[in-house]
């Protein structure tokens, strides 16, 4: 027998309004023998229509997702929907609150631990409830994301390659209308126990991002992150307008030559900058050994040709590390 979640919401998801509430998860711990995680939630509901699920900070440094969500939770009339939105802007509620990635509480990496546990760690219990409870509410789920502390993107909204075309199709046609300045079918280095894997497992129409990095966000981060929302619920029928196009660039990944990683650690010398175009076998990156002089450095090149999309962010550099990420125009 399954247990129950042990999160408890303070919404009703079938509440006609606006409500502003919490998941609470039950978090024994030293300074607080009968405490809780608190994760703010809001339900802006009105008639019948599809639900769409909104969330930000599955890794804890990046921010452009809460800031959109947290805005669009304060705006958003419950008059001008039709369905359901719930909105999630910190699902790794500790790790967001920390600034890392992972959850201080477990180190949990909430995007890799689906479909989690509801007699787990924090983070398990997190992931089990997003699993059993808001994912089969769901029609579309829009999951943000950027680099964080450790990576540096273009800013493209992104779907994946699935065996259900139909399903696919919805899912190109939902990043369509995002409408970052990079569309991209995307391929994952590991999908497994991914919070996309587990939405497009239960048949979602399903949205991700990376929309800059460097652990912050910038003021155009915020608008691509504030207008794409508002474009998704448009075509997903939940608000009404006209959804704001501009020109996208649509991208490819081709597998594992889409990625440079770094098989030494020191000092990055980014010889591309983001936006560059690049050929095979073209000068990347330089990375320098951070304790001597004299000491040739380490040459990364391109394994195939196409546009530099992402990129390690800080100044130093650990063996494994991803350095490069390249793309193929489309079209």
């Amino acid at each position: 027998m399954v247990r129950p979640s042990p999160i408890r919401a303070s919404v009703d998801y079938d509440q006609e309004g606006v409500q502003h509430g919490f998941l609470r998860l039950p978090y024994s711990r030293d300074d607080s023998a009968w405490g809780a995680v608190m994760i703010p939630i809001a339900v802006i509901k009105h008639g019948k229509g599809p639900t769409a699920l909104l969330t930000g900070a599955n890794h804890g440094d990046e921010y452009e997702g809460p800031i959109a969500l947290l805005k669009l939770a304060n705006s958003l009339e419950p008059r001008r929907v039709r369905g359901r939105v719930i909105i999630v802007p910190a699902m790794n509620y500790p790790a967001f609150r920390a600034g890392r990635r992972t959850s201080p509480i477990d180190a949990g990496n909430l995007n890799r631990i689906f479909p989690g546990r509801p007699d787990g760690s924090v983070t398990e219990k997190i992931a089990d409830y997003f699993q059993r409870v808001l994912l089969p509410l769901a029609d579309i789920v829009l999951d943000y994301h950027s680099g964080g502390r450790t990576l540096d993107f273009l800013p493209f909204a992104a779907a994946h390659e699935l065996p259900d075309k139909e399903q696919e199709q919805r899912c190109v046609a939902a990043m369509e209308a995002f409408n970052a300045p990079y569309s991209m079918k995307l391929h994952e280095i590991d999908a497994v126990g991914m919070y996309d894997t587990a939405a497009e497992e239960q048949g979602k129409t399903f949205l991700t991002t990376e929309l800059g990095g460097g652990g912050s966000a910038s003021a155009r981060s915020v608008r691509i992150a504030e207008r794409g929302v508002r474009n998704l619920l448009i075509h997903a029928g939940l608000l009404e307008g006209e959804i704001a196009l501009e020109p996208t660039v649509w991208l490819a990944m081709h597998g594992d030559d889409s990625f440079v990683i770094s098989t030494s650690e020191g000092v990055v010398e980014m010889c591309r900058d983001l936006g560059d175009e690049v050929e095979v076998d073209q000068l990347v990156a330089r990375v320098y050994a951070p304790d001597r002089t004299g000491a040739e450095p380490v040459i990364y090149r391109a394994r195939m040709s196409g546009l530099l999309v992402g990129r390690h962010f800080p100044g130093l550099i650990k063996t494994g590390d991803c350095l490069a990420v390249i793309a193929v125009r489309q079209g």
